[in-house]
């Protein structure tokens, strides 16, 4: 793996390839698209710096640099530089434009906490087509799976979602 050899072509072809799609779930955890981005950046290095630590045999490349992304945004919010920023910060315009909208938020209804009781390949489809707006040919480029693949585990994943609402 050219990666594990430290090549920065190697590098480079990962960050185009997969930054899109692990921006998009540290957003989703850390909605500062600026404090996002300094943690992207952040994730990258890591993987740099761990990337011997990777064993294939237990998962795919990017379900591991999910993880990494996903721990270190949960990290950044627990941090108390973070909850002090958070509570420091001043209100700004856009607090009372989104005062008023009638869009559902999805966290309210707890449908968040719901899809993350389903199993990791399902979370992670869920996460991109439903709350990240990807599409299924993105997916399947971005994970590297075969079409098909995506569309049955997204279908296999809403009837479960479905059976966990009814409950």
């Amino acid at each position: 793996m050219l990666l594990k050899q430290h090549e920065q072509h190697a590098f480079g072809y990962l960050y185009d390839s997969y930054s899109g799609a692990l921006f998009s779930v540290i957003l989703s955890i850390i909605t500062d698209r600026e404090l996002a981005g300094d943690v992207l950046q952040e994730v990258f290095v890591k993987i740099w710096r761990q990337i011997d630590s990777y064993d294939d045999s237990k998962g795919r490349l990017f379900t591991w640099m999910l993880n990494i992304a996903r721990n270190a945004s949960i990290d950044m919010v627990r941090s108390k530089g973070f909850q002090n920023s958070r509570q420091n910060r001043e209100l700004t315009e856009n607090v009372y434009d989104s005062s008023g909208t009638t869009q559902t938020n999805t966290d309210k209804i707890g449908l968040r906490k719901i899809v993350q009781t389903l199993k990791e390949e399902y979370k992670v489809l869920i996460e991109l087509s439903y709350f990240q707006g990807f599409t299924q040919e993105e997916i399947s480029r971005m994970l590297n799976i075969p079409l098909g693949t995506v569309k049955t585990r997204l279908r296999n994943a809403l009837v479960q979602l479905r059976e966990l609402v009814k409950t």
